[in-house]
C-alpha cells in the first residue's frame, strides 16, 4: 500500500483526520517548534509541553527551566518565552525545560490523542527530518498550529515544502497538499518577504523580534528531530 501525506491547516479541523497509524508533524514556525527543535538540537535533555501556564507552576521547585508565551510575549515571572535564542547550548544543554505556548503545544496535546507517532517540524531541521520520513512505512500528517484555531501562512508554507520534497515518496491525498505546496513553490526563493503578508508576522514586529523570524526561516541549522514520548520532548534515535 503506497504511503499517503496530508496537510492539515488547523487544529480546528484535525478531528478530520484518521491518524491512528500516521506520522504527525506538529508544526509553528514562529515560533515554538524551532525553538524546540533548536534546544533538543542544543542539547536540551527533554522537552516538557504543557497545555495551560498554570501548569508549569507544577514544576516550579524540580529545578527545571520553565517557559511561558502567550501572544508572542514571555509571561511575567518565567525564565523564558519561545523565542530560539533562549534555546542556546549555554542555557539548555543538559538541563529540561517546561513549556507553554499559544498554539504549539496545544496542537501537540491534541496530535498525541490519536497519532501513532508525533514528531517536530521546522525549517531549521527539514532536510533531516524529510529523509526519516522517507524510511517510515507509516503515513504522514503535517499539522499547522496556526494561529488560535485559524489558518496561517507560515505554517502552510513549511507544510508545502515538505509536501515538496516528499512528491515522489508519498501519494498527495487531500488539496490542502496542492494549495500549500502551490504557496511554497510561489514564496521560495524569498519567504521572508512573502511572510511580510502575513497577520503573526506583522504581531511579532510589533513586538520587535525581526531576528527570531528570521532564524526560524533558516534552513537545515539542525539534524534533531524531536519526538513525543510519553509527555516529553526528546531527540529521536534513528
Amino acid at each position: 500500500m503506497s504511503r499517503t501525506i496530508e496537510v492539515c491547516l488547523t487544529p480546528a479541523l484535525l478531528n478530520l483526520y484518521a491518524i491512528e497509524n500516521s506520522i504527525v508533524v506538529v508544526i509553528d514556525i514562529l515560533r515554538a517548534t524551532s525553538s524546540i527543535t533548536y534546544g533538543i538540537d542544543n542539547g536540551a535533555e527533554t522537552i516538557i509541553p504543557v497545555a495551560h501556564v498554570e501548569d508549569c507552576l507544577a514544576y516550579a521547585d524540580t529545578g527545571f527551566l520553565l517557559a511561558a508565551e502567550r501572544n508572542g510575549e514571555v509571561v511575567e515571572g518565567y525564565d523564558f518565552g519561545n523565542s530560539p535564542f533562549s534555546y542556546t547550548k549555554e542555557k539548555v544543554g543538559g538541563k529540561t525545560v517546561v513549556l507553554t505556548t499559544t498554539n504549539g503545544t496545544k496542537a501537540m496535546h491534541m496530535a498525541q490523542e490519536r497519532a501513532h507517532q508525533v514528531v517536530i517540524g521546522s525549517f531549521l531541521n527539514i532536510t533531516a527530518l524529510c529523509n526519516w520520513l522517507k524510511t517510515q512505512d507509516k503515513n504522514v500528517l503535517l499539522l499547522c498550529a496556526g494561529w488560535k484555531d485559524n489558518f496561517n501562512l507560515e505554517d502552510t508554507l513549511f507544510a508545502g515544502a515538505v509536501v515538496n520534497a516528499l512528491r515522489n515518496d508519498f501519494k498527495h491525498s487531500d488539496d490542502a497538499c496542492v494549495v500549500a505546496e502551490d504557496m511554497y513553490l510561489m514564496a521560495k526563493d524569498d519567504l521572508r518577504t512573502y511572510l511580510h503578508k502575513s497577520s503573526h508576522s506583522h504581531r511579532l514586529a510589533a513586538l520587535n523580534i525581526e531576528e527570531d523570524v528570521q532564524f526560524c526561516l533558516k534552513l537545515d541549522v539542525c539534524e534533531a528531530i524531536p519526538v513525543l514520548e510519553g509527555n516529553k520532548l526528546v531527540a529521536l534515535r534513528y
